[in-house]
């Protein structure tokens, strides 16, 4: 299991341990955490999963593909250089105590 700490945009926290492999959005939603809506359940079609992936983590994160930036293109809260789509993080041991911060909003 990974440790994924979730903030929310109020300042509410929530530590959650995920499997290995599965995806921060899953998280989310299993865990019912506002915040992250995952509406295309992880297809890489809606960027509804966005968050902001802490300052100390981004370089431990492969970089965004192709498809994950033209989604970032289109999330409504401001894209910063920290923006991920929390559907294309997979839940992994260098992973373990990740922070993300979630959006005021997804639409």
């Amino acid at each position: 299991m990974v440790a994924v700490i979730y903030v929310q945009h109020e300042g509410g926290r929530h530590e959650v341990d995920l499997p290995i492999g599965e995806t921060v959005m899953q998280g989310a939603v299993n865990n019912m955490i506002d915040g992250i809506l995952g509406d295309c359940g992880g297809a890489l079609a809606c960027a509804t999963c966005h968050c902001y992936v802490d300052a100390a983590w981004v370089d431990r994160l492969d970089p965004p593909s192709a498809a994950e930036n033209e989604m970032l293109e289109i999330v409504t809260a401001e894209r910063r250089a920290n923006s991920r789509l929390s559907c294309q993080i997979k839940a992994s041991q260098a992973l373990d105590g990740l922070v993300v911060f979630l959006p005021e909003s997804q639409f």
